[in-house]
């Protein structure tokens, strides 16, 4: 319950989940069907990164701050900007979305943004933070329980974004859990699982039981700021994305080269592959 994301708000780690998560909104959005959001651990959904939290780490810098006035970004991050210079009219870089705000304000009117947090505080900021929306509802539960207590939807689409801090030693474990019990309540559930790439034991634990969810298909995705083996440093970032949509595989191959190239840190580097390959 201690973790606060304002202190991480913008680095690599966001730059590239956020990113691809507008990708994911973009295609599924190719269709008129709507689709529900749902967001397990959804922080408070706004960031101030010339706050106190914020300022006193300074990863933005290593982050969003390299992108901001970059003249050779790819057109695939055209939504994510969008939403970054619209936050910031004045140019200068200060306010920064989480997950929620890019959903909400990427997302179409007939879709609903259904949000969980725990922590009692940032819960009451993201309630802040979301109010006037009414296609935006707010829950104040236990992430794991989720997929369980909203799945399946009305909508019969739905896109999940798996996003815990990692602080207790079985959260990989409950990621898995979590992505089986989505994918056994509605299985064309589009989920994503944010997660640090730091002990690569524990990682390999994780694939496979990721590999043992059932999901119909599932797509791994890293991004690489150090080597794999650079001790006590998170290296990176991946996300296991059950069921993603036609054209995610194909815009990630664009995207993913020029990430690691810009937001490399000692060495920027990607993979990308099938957990589980369609049958």
């Amino acid at each position: 319950m201690n973790y606060r994301h304002a202190f991480h708000a913008g680095n690599h780690a966001d730059v590239f989940k956020h990113l691809t998560l507008t990708r994911l909104i973009a295609l599924m959005s190719r269709k008129e069907q709507p689709f529900a959001y749902l967001d397990t651990h959804a922080g408070i959904g706004l960031y101030d990164l010339q706050g106190d939290q914020a300022n006193r780490t300074g990863e933005y810098l290593e982050g969003i701050a390299r992108l901001w006035n970059d003249a050779t970004l790819p057109a695939l991050t055209a939504d994510y900007m969008r939403v970054l210079h619209d936050m910031n009219p004045d140019g200068q870089l200060r306010y920064y979305p989480g997950s929620p705000e890019l959903a909400r304000r990427l997302t179409r009117e007939r879709e609903r943004v259904l949000l969980n947090e725990k922590h009692p505080e940032d819960g009451r900021l993201l309630k802040d933070n979301m109010k006037g929306d009414r296609r935006v509802a707010v829950h104040l539960g236990e992430g794991w329980h989720v997929p369980r207590a909203l799945l399946p939807v009305a909508e019969k689409r739905a896109l999940m974004l798996i996003d815990p801090p990692f602080e207790q030693l079985d959260e990989m474990q409950r990621c898995a859990h979590a992505l089986k019990d989505a994918i056994g309540r509605m299985r064309q559930t589009v989920a994503a699982i944010w997660y640090p790439v730091k002990d690569q034991r524990a990682l390999k634990r994780f694939y496979q039981d990721l590999a043992g969810t059932g999901a119909p298909k599932l797509l791994r995705v890293e991004l690489l700021v150090h080597p794999l083996d650079t001790p006590q440093s998170l290296n990176g970032s991946g996300l296991a994305i059950a069921n993603p949509p036609w054209g995610l595989e194909e815009e990630l191959r664009e995207l993913l080269p020029w990430l690691a190239q810009k937001l490399g840190q000692t060495q920027g580097d990607w993979r990308m592959d099938w957990l589980i390959a369609e049958q």
